[in-house]
Parts: structure tokens; sequence; C-alpha cells
């Protein structure tokens, strides 16, 4: 039996999880399907969610499957504040704690820093099991939320969230800009930067045909911007809702589709109407996948003008639809972005975004050439590609033995070596 053959049993704990709206919980989802295809045993430990959570997302309050490999234990939960309206406190038990112990664990994948990470923290130390920790957030990012101590803000939860990796045996994020982050504010563990994963199989190029008929069906036009994702102030919708205004100066039949929920809604409609866009902005709510990857078929370019981004599943999803992009040029965008995919803005520019739209909508040619470039670029961050990377790192960590108290031997060996080594797809 090949390495890769022997099964692992592999504990998932997430602050964020389904039906919440989410690049980490698309993530999560996309990587325990394939490992549980695999036949590892994984255990997700993340919050309960309301019939309310569900409701967001036009779903029954069902727990999802994800496949006979893959069990999910949901701890006590009450509600908090934020952008995704969907976010919940995770409450450790002594029953969930039972669980983990019973499915016995030989690595430990922390997804998250708050409640539920702690606990992750807390089993690893119990259990004495290896703990890995992977940094979805770039936390700078939502300083908006406190406009009188913005650096103060931005810097502390920097500082907090590095302090907590730094309790792990082995750190990644999504891109070498959240891993350099990390590595300024003082982590000293082995990091790596590892892309999360797409589903190219249901994000993929649609025939001529059926991006005609797609268009018909959803009445879409022949200058479509697409936006998805949650709908929070850290997301700068408004800079593209703006940047629409401009746009249709010069191309008068240009429309704004955008998909998602979130604490901004009201105030995006409410710009909108006053940038006199009604009819070229259009709200669709949040779509499953497939109906994504069927607005991302019939749409012509993706922006997205986020300052909050560690990598950006949907931006990613798009281009493996064959969308060129216009992006902020800002934290992890920079990285996902290459010149010959898109473009990149002045994060908070609407006339810089405005600009790179018009030169893609406009050029037929441009439009084409960077859409066979953004397919051929988004098939190196499929799912199997990045399960490969992950079922190497948790072989090697659930060879290691934790004694109480002590660092494991991997521990000990990585903890040599000063490089960063970068394994993204990128």
């Amino acid at each position: 039996m090949s390495e890769k053959e022997i099964t692992m049993r592999i504990a998932f704990y997430t602050d964020n999880f389904d039906p919440e709206l989410g690049g980490i919980q698309d993530s999560i989802l996309a990587i325990t399907r394939e490992l549980g295809l695999r036949g590892h045993k994984i255990l997700i430990v993340a919050p309960s969610a309301s019939p309310r959570d569900y409701a967001r997302v036009n779903r029954p309050p069902v727990e999802i499957d994800l496949g006979p490999n893959i069990q999910i234990c949901r701890l006590l939960s009450v509600p908090f504040p934020s952008s995704s309206q969907q976010s919940r406190w995770g409450i450790p038990t002594a029953k969930g704690r039972r669980r983990v112990e019973a499915f016995d664990p030989q690595v430990i994948h922390s997804h998250g820093f708050l409640s539920v990470g702690r606990e992750a923290l807390r089993m690893s130390r119990r259990l004495g099991c290896p703990i890995i920790g992977t940094n979805h957030w770039a936390v700078g990012g939502f300083d908006m939320y406190i406009p009188f101590a913005r650096t103060f803000f931005g810097e502390a939860c920097t500082r907090s969230v590095t302090r907590y990796f730094e309790k792990c045996g082995e750190v990644s994020a999504p891109s070498k800009d959240s891993v350099d982050t990390m590595r300024e504010y003082g982590l000293s563990r082995p990091c790596t930067a590892i892309s999360n994963p797409i589903d190219t199989l249901r994000f993929r190029p649609v025939s001529p045909e059926r991006r005609q008929a797609i268009k018909s069906e959803l009445t879409l036009g022949d200058k479509v911007i697409v936006a998805a994702g949650r709908l929070g102030r850290e997301k700068r919708l408004d800079v593209l809702i703006r940047a629409v205004a401009l746009v249709k100066k010069q191309v008068p039949d240009v429309s704004l589709v955008i998909a998602g929920h979130g604490s901004a809604k009201e105030s995006l409609e409410t710009l909108a109407r006053e940038c006199n866009l009604s009819d070229a902005v259009r709200f669709v709510g949040t779509l499953n996948q497939e109906a994504l990857a069927k607005l991302f078929s019939a749409a012509e370019v993706f922006s997205i003008a986020s300052t909050s981004e560690t990598q950006s599943m949907v931006l990613l999803q798009a281009m493996a639809c064959g969308l060129p992009v216009v992006g902020a040029r800002s934290g992890g965008l920079t990285e996902h972005i290459p010149p010959k995919v898109g473009f990149q803005s002045e994060p908070g520019n609407s006339e810089d975004f405005a600009d790179n739209l018009v030169r893609i909508l406009t050029a037929t040619d441009t439009r084409e050439r960077m859409k066979q470039e953004a397919i051929s670029f988004a098939r190196e961050f499929s799912v199997s590609s990045i399960s490969d990377i992950w079922e190497e790192l948790y072989s090697k960590w659930a060879a290691c033995e934790v004694p109480e108290g002590s660092r494991t031997e991997c521990e000990r060996k990585e903890s040599e070596k000063d490089s960063i080594r970068s394994v993204s797809c990128v």
C-alpha cells in the first residue's frame, strides 16, 4: 500500500462553516469532499446554525451531506454581528469533546482563531495531537468598522491572530502576502502559501451557443460586469457602483450584476439609485454554485474591489468560467490577477476601475485573449491538485506523536528551516 493509500483521521475546526456564505466555507467543503472520496476520515467541528441562517441562502435547515467518510460535529452557538449576517460564536461542550476523543484524530487542522479555533488548540494539547493552522483572514482589511481607531485596530488584530498561529505546529495561508504579513508580525513557525481550491468541473467555460441561451434566460445584455460574494463594507462594492456610473458614459448598455447577501445591501441599493443606475445595477441575491457558474458564463468581465482578500474564491471561479478580471491592487488579489488575465486598479479609485473596465468591454480581441488565459490560469487551482498538497502535509504530521507539554519531532525539525516554502499553484 502506497503512502497516499493510507487512511488518515483528520479533525477540521472552523469558526465559519456551511450554510454561512464565504470562501473559507467553500474551501473546507471542497477539500473534505475530496479527501473523503480518497478514503480519509474527516470530522468537522463547527458552530451550529439556525433556521434563519439556512433561509438566507434559500435552503431548508438540513445538514449538508459530504459523504460517508465525513462527520460534522456542531457546537452550541450564539449569533454575533457580521457582514454575512450568519456568523455564530461556537461554545465548546463536554459532549463535543467526547465526540472528538472518540474520533481520535491523528491531525487537527484549525481554520479559524476565534472560539472554535481556541478549542482546537485545547484539544491538541489534551489529545497530544499535532495541529496545523490556516489563516484565511486579512483581518486588517476590516478596520473600517472601527473608524476612530483604524490603524490601532488593524495592527492589534493582526498581532493577536499571529500569536494564535504561533501556537500551531505549522501554518498556511492562501497567499504569500498573508504569509509575509504574519512573518512581519513575528510568526516563527514554518509557514507555507497553499492556495484554496475551486471546483473546475462546475466552474468551466461553455459553448457560445450555451452562453447566448443563458443570457436570454437571465435577461442579460452584451456588456455585463459581474461581482459576487458577501455584501459587506470591506468588499468595497460601492467603488464598483460608482465605476459603473462612469463606464456608462462610454458604454451606455453596460450593466452590473451583484450576487450575494450581507449587511451592506441596503446602502448599496441606495447608492445605485443615487447614481441613477437603478436599471443598470441588479442585485440577484445569494446563488448556489450551479447558478453562480451560469451567471459567470453569461458575463463579459468579473470585478472585485475588496481590500480584505487573502485570495478570493469567487475570483478564481469566475476566471475558470472564462472571465477577464478587473480587481483591486490589494492583498492576495495582487498574486491572483496577473496581467494576462486582467487589470489591477488602485484600491478605492472608481475612476481607475472604470478605465480598466472600459478597456475590456470595448476591446473584443483583448477580452477573448484574457478569457483563454483566465481559463488556463484557473485550472491550476483544481480541487484534486490542492488536495494532493494537503494530503502530503497531513501525512507528514500524522506520523508525529506529541508528548504532553512538548513539541513534536516534526515541529522541531521544521523550526530549523528559516525559509518560507511556497507550494502555491500560482
